[in-house]
């Protein structure tokens, strides 16, 4: 029997001993190396992501271009991402990026739709997210024309991303707790401090205590398990998914 933690009677808080360890967990972030790891679309709680900024450089028809790619968070810091790669001496600083469905592209300068567009379209190619690409443009003297602006904006994007080497990110984890009767309120007054979401209750799965699952943001998990063990008077089992 599965019950929402907000309507749970208070007679169901009884004591009873508890003398279960901790379980660790299998790491959450799995990394590969120069290759691209295409998530799961209908996977809304992991995407796949670059740990770290990578560079591919291309010559075409005398024109230099430079593709610089790197992860971001929010808009924010995309602006400030193109800011510290951009090169003011050249031609054209072309950029596009992805944050989950938002995205934004721009030609600088460039006939429209011929470089931001195919960056953009690269990105998505790749099947990473959250990541900005930057392609800086040296003009060297022949035009490209359109079909070739595509070609050369689209190429050295989709290239410097297949050298990235990327993670899987889990931006929801599901935890679950096996928590003594006496210490459920302690561990839910913890948990709502962290805004953890989607919070149950099962009392099927132990005969010594309740077992609470809930979703809580990647980058909150270690922070949450310290402040239950830190404020428990014994050890609560916890698994991570």
């Amino acid at each position: 029997m599965t019950v929402n933690l907000r309507t749970t009677p208070h007679h169901y808080l009884k004591l009873k001993p508890f003398n279960h360890t901790t379980i660790s967990s299998p790491p959450l972030i799995l990394k590969s190396s120069k290759k691209t790891m295409v998530t799961n679309g209908s996977d809304s709680s992991s995407y796949t992501g670059i740990t770290e900024q990578v560079t591919f450089e291309r010559e075409i028809k005398k024109s230099k271009f430079i593709a610089i790619a790197g992860s971001i968070t929010h808009e924010h810091s995309a602006h400030s991402f193109l800011n510290q790669v951009k090169d003011t001496r050249a031609t054209h600083n072309c950029w596009a990026y992805k944050l989950g469905d938002q995205y934004r592209c721009n030609d600088d300068g460039e006939p429209s739709g011929t470089a931001g567009k195919p960056i953009y379209s690269a990105i998505v190619s790749s099947g990473i997210d959250r990541v900005m690409v930057v392609v800086i443009r040296y003009f060297g003297g022949i035009k490209l024309g359109t079909g070739g602006l595509v070609r050369a904006y689209g190429g050295v994007a989709s290239e410097c991303l297949k050298n990235a080497t990327t993670c899987l990110v889990k931006s929801k984890v599901s935890i679950s707790m096996e928590v003594p009767y006496d210490l459920l309120g302690v561990v839910y007054h913890q948990i709502q401090s962290f805004q953890v979401q989607d919070v149950m209750q099962d009392y099927d799965t132990s005969n010594e205590g309740v077992t609470v699952s809930f979703k809580v943001d990647y980058d909150k998990v270690d922070s949450l398990e310290n402040a239950v063990k830190a404020n428990c008077s014994r050890q609560i089992v916890v698994v991570k998914r």
